[in-house]
């Protein structure tokens, strides 16, 4: 069953489970290519403790193969069919930068949190599809497209400071065009457009973020910030994953998108008993 995201109250913090309906997604373990598979890890996420399901169709992964629209539709179905089995009520995050997408997922499945790795940026009809629909929308900061994005790492003032003065001019933006401000969440875009000592800086950098005044989502699960630093895989990363959760919800992080729920509910469950929240 498919809940409204409005049932979702940010002022606590979240887990976004991430469901990949792609072959090549960077990380093996969250693959998913059938009904049976995506309704198998959707139950097990939400018996965990996930409040979201990020559903994804196209992969962002630097050199990813592109995917037409039709094919992420057929990937993205995949989720929503298997989210209408689930005997446990979810929200639903759709990971997609196509308006197309959003206005098939929203037509056929009900309202769903769009997750936009452009912000707007790689689709002209995206920022006015959710502006019509009403939807909530995550914005991540990116620059180009996966494909290029790893070359344009250069800020000049550094690397926080440009995420913050780009999200306040495309706040702006969304809201001028008429996204409400209340359905408005930034994500910094760990991965996306920086180096990995940009990410760590970032990092640091997310209180500078949350005194803009929307809720953040934060997804460094299992990335290379973590497994190429310290010389391991992404399947052994879960220990720095687990660090890395704590500090974003430490700093002030309202959505943790991840691909190991059980683990990170507890370091959540944990946070929100030492820094008073919940």
């Amino acid at each position: 069953m498919i809940l409204a995201p409005t049932n979702i109250n940010l002022r606590d913090s979240h887990t976004m489970a991430i469901i990949n309906l792609t072959p090549d997604s960077f990380y093996s373990g969250s693959r998913n290519a059938s009904v049976e598979e995506a309704l198998r890890s959707i139950e097990r996420c939400v018996r965990e403790g996930a409040t979201i399901v990020d559903l994804g169709g196209y992969s962002s992964r630097p050199g990813a193969a592109e995917v037409s629209v039709e094919e992420e539709w057929r990937r993205v179905k995949i989720g929503l069919e298997a989210v209408k089995a689930t005997k446990e009520g979810v929200v639903v995050s759709i990971d997609t930068f196509r308006a197309a997408i959003v206005e098939r997922a929203v037509a056929e499945y009900g309202d769903v949190i769009v997750n936009d790795i452009s912000a707007g940026e790689l689709d002209e009809a995206m920022v006015s599809t959710v502006a019509r629909l009403g939807v909530p929308y995550v914005a991540m900061h990116m620059r180009g497209t996966p494909a290029t994005m790893q070359q344009m790492t250069n800020y000049d003032d550094g690397v926080v400071e440009g995420v913050v003065a780009y999200f306040r001019e495309r706040v702006k933006y969304l809201e001028s065009e008429g996204i409400k401000r209340e359905r408005i969440i930034l994500d910094p875009g760990f991965g996306f457009a920086k180096s990995i000592e940009q990410n760590y800086e970032l990092m640091l950098g997310i209180d500078r973020l949350r005194k803009l005044g929307y809720p953040l989502l934060v997804g460094v699960s299992r990335k290379s910030m973590i497994y190429k630093s310290l010389g391991i895989t992404a399947e052994e990363s879960l220990p720095g994953s687990l660090a890395l959760a704590w500090e974003a919800l430490r700093t002030g992080a309202a959505i943790l998108r991840v691909h190991d729920v059980a683990p990170t509910v507890q370091v959540m469950q944990l946070a929100n008993k030492y820094f008073k929240r919940g």
